[in-house]
């Protein structure tokens, strides 16, 4: 039980927080379906900052956790900085939103393969195992034996878990905060539902959209490198496996808020979860894997995740309500 619910945690926590970055596009009346895009150059530039501070001096593997939060600052800053191609096309520019944002998918994959092949001379950019494990909360961190039992609760929340779960809840927590009980947030909110109304109050609608797609940004360019550390072993090959699409799905299927979208995220990771790893989830302690025992293909496990979200979608979608003048360039003078 305490594998099944961490590895939940492992798909749920990077879907939470994209999400949450669609949600502060959106909301400021930007659609943002970079999301997948901006999580490959986020996955990407993370594990290349890692990958050449752990071949320097300046970090240990007992300073891995001051790593691991200096490497999601730098993510967040460089998926902050890719989104601006986004913002400037959709709020400079008043282009298509949906084909700028397809622009970047396109866009982000094959620079990062090419800046890969560059690099190292291969198409996968990875760090050794056992250095993923710098970042690694475990019983040795809080000084307690490997083999002493520290019950269910300890095993869940101390032992084998990134610390990044805990900055991403809170992240997340803060930030949901910021956008709904804040003057901030009301004014982001403002500009995503009636920008001429935001307007004719002094708010500066095309700034306020720069920042709102400039948060999202930076969430995505951080559930990135969560995905490529928690999911694929701190390595980058030029994919996320279509997270930030599903993110997309999760930010839908919550309705664009935080409460649903945390509730979203833990449900499509625990599908996710079963997915990956179907064949080792012993829940009766006794050895045996009991989803193997049913006798269902592998590859129903694997469409598993995906068929849900097509099901989720065609039952919430017409009860879903997005803002209202998301993807509508602003236009000062119309009514």
């Amino acid at each position: 039980m305490v594998f099944l619910i961490q590895q939940t945690l492992t798909y749920a926590i990077p879907l939470m927080i994209v999400a949450l970055a669609g949600v502060f596009a959106e909301r400021s009346g930007i659609i943002n379906l970079a999301l997948e895009g901006i999580m490959i150059f986020g996955a990407f530039v993370g594990v290349l900052f890692v990958k050449y501070m752990q071949e320097g001096t300046l970090f240990t593997p007992q300073s891995g956790q001051w790593l691991l939060l200096l490497t999601m600052v730098i993510c967040a800053f460089f998926g902050a900085l890719f989104s601006l191609l986004l913002s400037f096309s959709a709020v400079s520019l008043k282009a298509d939103q949906t084909i700028g944002g397809t622009a970047l998918n396109l866009l982000a994959p094959a620079l990062v393969l090419f800046l890969i092949n560059v690099l190292a001379k291969q198409n996968v950019l990875r760090i050794p195992q056992s250095s993923a494990t710098w970042f690694m909360i475990k019983k040795s961190t809080f000084g307690i034996p490997k083999e002493q039992d520290i019950g269910f609760f300890g095993e869940l929340f101390l032992n084998k878990v990134y610390l990044s779960t805990y900055v991403c809840i809170v992240l997340f927590v803060v930030l949901s905060v910021l956008l709904y009980k804040t003057r901030f947030g009301l004014r982001l909110r403002a500009c995503g539902e009636n920008p001429q109304a935001a307007d004719s109050l002094g708010i500066n609608v095309a700034r306020t959209r720069y920042v709102g797609t400039t948060i999202s940004g930076a969430l995505a360019g951080i559930g990135g490198f969560i995905y490529a550390l928690g999911t694929s072993g701190c390595s980058s090959t030029g994919e996320v496996a279509g997270f930030g699409f599903l993110a997309l799905a999760v930010m839908i299927f919550g309705n664009w808020t935080p409460g649903n979208i945390a509730f979203s995220a833990v449900l499509f990771g625990l599908f996710k979860c079963i997915a990956a790893s179907y064949s080792t989830i012993d829940l009766n302690g006794d050895g045996v894997a009991w989803l193997t025992q049913i006798g269902v293909s592998s590859h129903v496990y694997r469409l598993f995740p995906y068929l849900i979200t097509l099901i989720v979608l065609a039952f919430t979608s017409k009860k879903s309500r997005a803002p209202k003048a998301e993807g509508i360039p602003y236009d000062k003078g119309a009514r």
